[in-house]
């Protein structure tokens, strides 16, 4: 079957001034696609503007925006649905050097989650794709609207250098059987810069796994587990992070640190400032130096130190039933503290607070 792009290559004329001479200069407006083959056929021919209107990806296969030229652009411009089958995925892979990925108006990039969710994740039941797999330096992605991924949506791994902004998922529709439908997860990266995202989902907002020069700013993150650093361990490094200007809301958890038990890892110059806490169901603030999939035991792990963490005007409440800060390390040293969270009457004690912090948390152990 012989397929063609679905509109012609369209053209605009500019109008140049040159030497005092009026030239007509042809500039590529782009081409449409609406199904995986005239994608390929795209980026064979090096088009740079390629706008995809609706789409529907086969079941088990990966929406290719692999590979991308250096200097292309990819429009989401309609709904983009992913057929049905039990696979790891991703339904979405990105990569490329100078790229960008935009949404434009209208548009809707919908997982369906609801076919794969059972309340087990990625712990178990069926298999479910994960939904972006990004690896890129230099590049932007932005204005997406993003719907019910099937478990983890953002995979931002080995980047160098990307911003994504005005980022909205929405997850809401997996409140009872959604799980670990993280919206960001950061590793191996070196500048990523995560800016006004509007999130809805069952797991965390954001987990740093490793990675440096990380920004994550005035996003709001609501229904699921929180801002996270970690879970950290296996010898990896995260540093130079800043949380900022965000709000955290109906949560499970609202910032919190998480090295796992046992491991080596090291976190340096950890900065959350000015965050806003509301209803938060256990933790507001939850720092842990043993942490297991399957519940912390025992004493922090003393291989894995946080250094030079600030926590400066993080304030808001947290439900009575739970906690409003529950630190529990070894080996930290240098740490900035300035919070205001209220509501918890579930004290626990800490352990291994740096002297010096007037942290109001349960009885020291």
């Amino acid at each position: 079957q012989e397929y063609k792009i679905s509109s012609t290559t369209m053209m605009r004329s500019t109008f140049v001034a040159l030497a005092g001479l009026m030239m007509v200069v042809a500039d590529v407006f782009g081409v449409d696609v609406n199904n995986l083959q005239q994608l390929a056929d795209a980026k064979k021919g090096g088009e740079k503007l390629i706008t995809i209107k609706n789409l529907e990806v086969p079941a088990g296969v990966t929406l290719d925006l692999d590979n991308l030229q250096a200097g292309t652009t990819v429009e989401f411009a309609g709904k983009v649905t992913f057929g049905y089958t039990q696979w790891l995925g991703p339904l979405i892979k990105i990569t490329g050097k100078n790229i960008k990925i935009e949404g434009k108006p209208g548009h809707v990039i919908d997982g369906d989650g609801a076919r794969w969710w059972d309340g087990k994740g990625g712990n178990g039941g069926r298999k479910k794709p994960r939904f972006i797999y990004f690896q890129a330096s230099d590049s932007v992605i932005t204005g997406l609207r993003i719907k019910n991924s099937p478990v983890h949506c953002f995979a931002v791994n080995g980047c160098n250098n990307v911003h994504l902004t005005d980022i909205s998922m929405d997850n809401r529709d997996g409140r009872v059987k959604g799980h670990n439908t993280d919206a960001f997860d950061v590793a191996n990266s070196d500048g990523v810069f995560i800016k006004n995202c509007d999130v809805y989902n069952q797991d965390d907002c954001l987990a740093i796994n490793s990675g440096r020069n990380i920004v994550f700013e005035n996003n709001t993150c609501t229904g699921g587990h929180g801002i996270s650093i970690g879970s950290v361990g296996n010898g990896a490094q995260v540093e130079k992070v800043l949380v900022k200007g965000c709000k955290v809301a109906q949560s499970t958890l609202g910032i919190r640190i998480k090295t796992k038990k046992d491991e080596s890892c090291l976190l340096k110059d950890i900065t959350f400032d000015d965050i806003v806490l509301k209803n938060i169901k256990k933790r507001g603030i939850n720092i842990q130096g043993n942490y297991k999939n399957s519940g912390p035991t025992g004493p922090p792990s003393p291989n894995c130190p946080i250094q030079n963490l600030v926590i400066n005007n993080v304030r808001g409440n947290v439900d009575s039933k739970g906690t409003n800060i529950a630190v529990w390390v070894a080996n930290a040293s240098n740490w900035f503290w300035n919070s205001r969270v209220t509501g918890g009457k579930r004290e626990l004690p800490c352990k291994g607070v740096p002297a010096g912090m007037d942290i109001k948390c349960g009885k020291a152990a």
